[in-house]
């Protein structure tokens, strides 16, 4: 069931486990922003170090 559903009732359930949700993906996409802006920046500049 998908909350435009008809059938959709917010009860506290559904509040917590959406609330999770949207919390857990936000973390997720806050990170992976982070680590492509940073390889972008450390491309243009040439600053990234060799491993090898």
């Amino acid at each position: 069931m998908f909350p435009f559903s008809f059938e959709w009732v917010w009860d506290i359930s559904h509040v917590v486990f959406m609330g999770g949700l949207w919390y857990a993906l936000s973390i997720l996409g806050a990170g992976m922003t982070y680590v492509i802006v940073k390889a972008a920046i450390d491309t243009m500049n040439d600053s990234g170090e060799s491993h090898h």
